[in-house]
């Protein structure tokens, strides 16, 4: 099968199949010859802010010249962003070799009337096969959806767990309180490996701390009073992280304030198996500087950023680094796709910044909010729109009609964010 063909394929995998168990999962691996054995694993879970701590630590494991791969998700142009070694995508011979790898797996498995895998299963699959064949011997491993049940959740052993910030979302999944959902996330917690959590929660971060306790694991509690910012440019953030005695500079080249939190609990995760990793403070400070991760209050250009907030925890925080950086009258173009709480984002969308134009479009994927629908709720708060239902069309209108200096903020979802960046890097 072409490239082509195959990327068909593994999108279509939804119509046809569901969400299996881990015993699914690890039978696919025993049939692929167990893969991911051998890899020495940071495995982190969360409601936001996941993909960018596996972010910062793999800029710092790279940077250090370990042999490293990162597994992420979603992508925002191509499937191959999900399987990165040392730093870079893996190629599209890798992509196309491990898919036919996995395929011949599932066929067996098929024949045999077990389930075909679900869509995150099949990706997961190849990329342990990518990893395996590029000979990578430590791997930063985002959970998909939750952590307990996750498919990433087969590793007997990382050698660190991270749970990032706990808030409410998918609900029918994950239970409807944070407690619960704290309790999901915790799933990947084992015996005796050491977790960095997220302590700002005072709800998730007890059920944390419960299962840490359980299951004789060391903890690292990180909250807000660990970190003082000290400057903040819309270009890059200096602060300081406290633990103790000891205090760290630490500059990380993000606009966004949220990124702060993120950054300690990478730094904390790296300084707990700095000896293990033979990584020293220099190698930690200079991988933080130097991490990208495209999506996350990016600066796309002068005055114009992409973020992926897509839940409310996610858009509040948003929120909170325009309220810092926007200036007076910022533009918003925005979008959101069906099962996300689109009425309470614009609620704190309208009702907190001043805009001076609303942008509404839409997304090219079935998952995708009618535009007029987000309308019709920001109508209810006294505020009028633009509605461009091609996401590319609207772009480029909000960047032509953009006044000079004025700040541009394209949010609401990832799959709008993958959306513009095919369009930049054209």
């Amino acid at each position: 099968m072409t490239y082509e063909k195959i990327c068909e394929y593994i999108y279509d995998i939804p119509k046809f199949t569901k969400k299996n168990g881990l015993q699914h999962t690890r039978e696919l691996m025993r049939r692929l010859k167990n893969p991911q054995d051998g890899f020495q694993v940071i495995h982190v879970a969360g409601s936001n802010g996941k993909g960018s701590v596996c972010a910062f630590i793999n800029s710092v494991l790279c940077g250090s010249g370990l042999l490293t791969g990162l597994f992420t998700s979603p992508h925002l142009v191509c499937m191959e962003e999900r399987f990165r070694i040392e730093g870079e995508n893996c190629t599209r011979e890798d992509f196309v070799w491990a898919y036919g790898q996995v395929r011949q797996a599932v066929a067996e498995m098929e024949e045999e009337g077990m389930a075909h895998p679900s869509f995150f299963e099949y990706l997961f699959a190849m990329g342990m096969m990518i990893f395996k064949r590029r000979g990578v011997k430590y791997l930063v491993l985002e959970t998909g959806l939750g952590g307990r049940l996750d498919t990433t959740n087969i590793f007997p052993k990382p050698l660190l767990t991270v749970i990032t910030s706990i808030s409410l979302e998918h609900t029918e999944i994950l239970g409807d309180t944070v407690e619960k959902i704290a309790a999901e996330k915790a799933g990947i917690i084992k015996p005796k490996v050491p977790v960095v959590f997220d302590g700002n929660c005072a709800k998730a971060s007890a059920v944390i701390r419960d299962r840490a306790r359980l299951m004789q694991a060391p903890f690292y509690e990180i909250t807000l009073k660990n970190i003082k910012i000290h400057e903040l440019t819309g270009k890059k953030i200096d602060f300081c992280y406290a633990t103790g005695y000891d205090v760290v500079e630490l500059s990380i080249p993000f606009a966004a304030e949220y990124q702060v939190m993120n950054a300690a609990l990478a730094f904390e995760s790296l300084r707990v198996l700095s000896e293990t990793l033979g990584i020293s403070m220099e190698q930690i400070k200079g991988g933080l500087a130097k991490t990208c991760w495209p999506g996350r209050m990016q600066e796309a250009a002068e005055h114009i950023y992409f973020d992926g907030a897509h839940n409310m925890a996610g858009i509040e925080l948003f929120m909170q680094t325009v309220e810092r950086i926007g200036g007076k009258r910022p533009m918003l173009l925005f979008s959101m796709v069906k099962e996300k709480d689109y009425r309470s984002a614009v609620h704190l969308l309208a009702e907190r910044i001043d805009w001076g134009e609303v942008i509404l479009t839409g997304i090219p994927d079935e998952r995708g909010l009618n535009p007029q629908l987000i309308a019709r709720e920001f109508l209810l708060h006294g505020k009028e729109t633009t509605i461009i239902p091609d996401c590319n069309d609207a772009y480029a209108y909000a960047v032509s009609n953009k006044n000079k200096g004025q700040y541009l903020f394209c949010v609401g979802s990832l799959y709008l964010i993958g959306e513009l960046e095919k369009l930049i890097q054209v």
